[in-house]
């Protein structure tokens, strides 16, 4: 539960310009769509999937690292990972139960015998976009695992792109098409004021101070 008051007097220590920001780029954030890198071995693909994330409005990210454990690059990320979530797993089979459980269908980004052209793509369903690792593409387990398969269509000689790039191409694609439906796909108003007072912890210098200071003045008489 949210302590409104709290998350009030926190904004209190913010400009006008930076809480309207907060709002605005809130009001754009889903969680009806989500991705999920697998084993991605150039970290600066990881950093740009994550960065797209921000930029298109997904709210989290799901990280799955059972060979490759390295930290977020930055630099590249240029700060998205403060605003993006992000899940991190040690196995696929654990990512993929979860997202299972969060009621999620589990997209594959590869070329298949079933696949789905990027264009047909049904964006009425809560979906996650799985990534795979550079040279090799999703594991077997993800693909065993996948409700559908997902192809970028491709008209030159190169018949696959870096994943970052399909990542961005597929994530603007989905976002439009779903902001012209009448889904339900913005966060809800209690994920909201989770994210405003998260995003204060994350920019208000002396934070716990504050915080602390809000409590004593409640103790007054």
């Amino acid at each position: 539960m949210i302590d409104v008051k709290l998350l009030e007097y926190l904004e209190s220590y913010m400009t006008d310009s930076r809480k309207a920001r907060f709002e605005s780029v809130l009001s754009q954030r889903t969680k009806h769509f989500t991705v999920a890198t697998e084993d991605v071995y150039q970290l600066h693909n990881t950093s740009a999937v994550i960065r797209s994330c921000d930029v298109f409005g997904i709210q989290e990210a799901n990280i799955v690292e059972e060979r490759n454990t390295k930290r977020i690059d930055r630099e590249i990320a240029m700060g998205a990972q403060k605003w993006v979530d992000l899940n991190r797993y040690t196995s696929v089979k654990d990512c993929i139960a979860d997202l299972k459980q969060k009621g999620y269908q589990i997209v594959a980004t590869t070329p298949h015998t079933n696949d789905c052209l990027l264009h047909e793509f049904d964006i009425s369903k809560k979906s996650c976009f799985f990534f795979g690792r550079e040279t090799e593409g999703v594991s077997q387990e993800v693909l065993d695992a996948a409700d559908s398969y997902l192809k970028i269509p491709m008209v030159g000689f190169t018949e696959s792109l870096n994943i970052s790039v399909s990542a961005a191409i597929i994530l603007q694609h989905v976002t439009t098409k779903l902001k012209q439906t009448n889904i339900a796909w913005q966060l809800t108003e209690s994920e909201q004021l989770e994210k405003r007072l998260d995003w204060c912890k994350k920019t208000i210098r002396s934070y716990e101070e504050i915080v602390d200071r809000f409590h004593n003045n409640r103790k007054l008489p």
